[in-house]
C-alpha cells in the first residue's frame, strides 16, 4: 500500500527512542519504512504480538513473581514476564502474554491485558487499563486511563480520566484523517500513536486513528481526531 508522504515516521515521532542504545530491558522494534501503526497489525509477522511472544521466549534476565507483591496473574493464554526491578503494587492484575520492564510501575488497581509491552520506567497507574499496546520508556498512563492498540512515546503523560478510543462504533476499519482525506489504516482496532513529550489533559479523548507529533498538547475535556504535526495544540 502507498502511504501519504505527510505521515510522520518513527524517527519523527520517537527521536529519542530511535537514537538510544542504553535502555534497560526489552524494547520492541518499530517500523522504519512503513507507518509506525502497522506494528499494531495482529496478523503481521513483525507485529507487536509476534515480537512480544518471541521476546518473552528468548528472555534470560532476572525476573520477579508479581504475586509476591500482592498482584494477581492470569497465565492461561501466555506468560506474565516482570523484570526484577519493576514496582508492582498490591491489587494490580496482569494477564499474559505481557511484559513489564525494569523500574516500570504497575500501581494498585491497574489492569494489564494481553500483549501489553510496558518498557523501562513506564507507568500504568490506579484504575488504568492497557491492552495490545506499547508504552515506550518513561511513558505514563497514571490515573483512570484506557490505552488500547496504541503506542505512547517517551515523556507522554495522560491526564486523569484520559481515554484512547480504539474501536469505531460500527466496528469497521479505522481511517486516518490527514490532509483533508480519509486514509484506510488496514486495522479494525487502532487507538493512538502519541509522539514523545505529548501531554493530554484530564478527561480528554482521542478518537480511533489519532497520531500526534512530538510535544503536542491536548487541553482538558477535549476530543481529538486525525493526524497532527509536532507541537500542535488542541482544545
Amino acid at each position: 500500500m502507498e502511504w501519504p508522504a505527510s505521515l510522520p515516521t518513527c524517527a519523527e515521532l520517537f527521536p529519542a527512542f530511535a537514537a538510544r542504545s542504553d535502555a534497560a530491558g526489552m524494547l520492541p522494534s518499530l517500523p522504519s519504512a512503513d507507518p509506525v501503526f502497522t506494528v499494531l497489525n495482529p496478523n503481521a509477522s513483525s507485529g507487536l504480538k509476534a515480537q512480544l511472544l518471541a521476546a518473552i521466549t528468548s528472555h534470560s534476565g532476572p525476573t520477579q513473581d508479581p504475586c509476591e507483591s500482592g498482584a494477581t496473574v492470569d497465565e492461561h493464554s501466555g506468560p506474565v514476564l516482570v523484570a526484577s526491578t519493576a514496582i508492582i503494587e498490591p491489587g494490580a492484575h496482569l494477564i499474559g502474554p505481557c511484559y513489564v520492564g525494569p523500574k516500570a510501575e504497575i500501581r494498585h488497581g491497574a489492569y494489564v491485558r494481553p500483549f501489553s509491552w510496558i518498557c523501562e520506567e513506564a507507568v500504568v497507574g490506579h484504575a488504568s487499563e492497557v491492552k495490545h499496546s506499547i508504552l515506550l520508556p518513561g511513558a505514563k498512563a497514571p490515573h483512570f486511563n484506557y490505552v488500547g492498540d496504541s503506542i505512547l512515546g517517551t515523556g507522554v503523560n495522560l491526564g486523569a480520566g484520559t481515554k484512547i478510543s480504539n474501536l469505531r462504533n460500527d466496528g469497521e476499519e479505522v481511517h486516518l484523517r490527514i490532509d483533508g482525506k480519509r486514509i484506510a489504516s488496514g486495522l479494525r482496532k487502532f487507538g493512538a500513536i502519541l509522539g514523545e513529550g505529548c501531554q493530554l489533559g484530564c478527561n480528554s479523548v482521542t478518537n480511533p486513528g489519532v497520531i500526534l507529533g512530538c510535544n503536542s498538547a491536548v487541553m482538558p475535556n477535549t476530543t481529538v481526531t486525525g493526524v497532527h504535526a509536532s507541537d500542535s495544540m488542541h482544545g
